[in-house]
């Protein structure tokens, strides 16, 4: 079997590539310093605990594993937070991932997938995003993103670096088989937010701003579920090593929801209200991002069959209702 390294294996959607990789044959290695991820979420292959900003630490899992090809998920990823700290995610996101291209060339591994996001693309409201949109990020987090895009376009030119770059946009669900879910510490993403409130874990879900020009004054956000999402990056491996060049590809479903609309999506599925606090916008936050897929359904055969909204919310749900959730 195909070794590959996962950085971020740990985290939310690391944990579920290893998953799908590990099911279309490849045995996935979790690269992960555990500053966000759970090692118990670390099921489908090995761990090796390290620290891309630690360039010994990746030279050292490069030559324990031999890995054919690279799928790097680690990051910070709080847009809030790089606002007000975008040295950190300057130095963590752009020099970690610098080490990663820098020790898989020393190591003769030049196949890399990266997760990078809509957020590259800053607000540009009433655009249906492609690929070919402009590049203008508003938030520190999105900046760091498209530098990494630039590096790897720039070894491709110079070292033969062969790579997929994935602009995704709000990533939702979870296994629906229950193995693996979604957490963070601190959680920030609107579905299990919601839920947590719906649950009584927390006192009510914030909605960040509701006089944005929307048809309803909440945000606007295109949702896709994890596994869609994570089976792309196998097929964006698959086109590497089938040696078919580099290529950028956005992952989304091309219909957009506000939080409002989320919201109510949510009562439909768990038959419970939702606790809210109307709260002021947050700096970064852009209007909207809806993302169509025409060149990843047609030249990858990618197929979003988990991403309408009651599936997402339906296995989030079931997640957090723990083991022998019954929908």
């Amino acid at each position: 079997m195909q070794t590959v390294l996962v950085t971020g294996g740990a985290g939310y959607i690391g944990a579920h590539a290893c998953k799908v990789l590990k099911a279309a044959g490849f045995t996935p290695v979790t690269f992960d310093n555990l500053n966000t991820g759970w090692e118990e979420a670390v099921k489908f292959g090995p761990f090796f605990r390290g620290d891309l900003m630690n360039r010994a630490d990746v030279d050292a899992a490069f030559v324990q594993y031999r890995p054919v090809a690279v799928l790097h998920f680690a990051a910070l990823s709080l847009v809030g937070e790089s606002m007000k700290d975008p040295g950190k995610y300057w130095r963590v996101n752009v020099m970690g991932a610098l080490n990663l291209i820098e020790g898989a060339l020393a190591a003769g591994c030049r196949n890399f997938v990266f997760s990078s996001t809509c957020a590259t693309y800053g607000d540009q409201d009433g655009v249906l995003l492609d690929e070919n949109s402009v590049q203008k990020p508003i938030n520190s987090y999105g900046a760091s993103k498209r530098a990494i895009e630039d590096m790897l376009v720039n070894f491709g030119e110079s070292h033969g670096l062969n790579h997929v770059i994935f602009r995704y946009f709000n990533v939702a669900g979870c296994d629906p088989e229950g193995e693996i879910g979604e957490q963070h510490v601190p959680e920030t993403h609107l579905i299990p937010l919601m839920l947590d409130a719906v649950a009584g874990k927390r006192p009510a879900l914030t909605v960040f701003g509701s006089d944005y020009p929307t048809r309803d004054g909440t945000c606007v956000r295109d949702y896709v579920h994890v596994m869609d999402l994570v089976q792309a990056h196998v097929l964006g491996l698959q086109w590497l090593l089938e040696g078919k060049g580099n290529r950028v590809f956005n992952l989304g479903t091309g219909t957009g929801f506000t939080v409002r609309e989320v919201i109510e999506a949510s009562r439909a599925v768990t038959n419970r209200e939702v606790p809210i606090i109307e709260g002021a916008r947050r700096a970064g936050d852009a209007v909207a991002l809806v993302s169509g897929s025409a060149r990843a359904i047609e030249e990858l055969g990618w197929e979003p069959v988990h991403s309408t909204l009651r599936q997402m919310i339906g296995d989030a749900w079931g997640w957090a209702q723990g083991p022998g959730y019954t929908k």
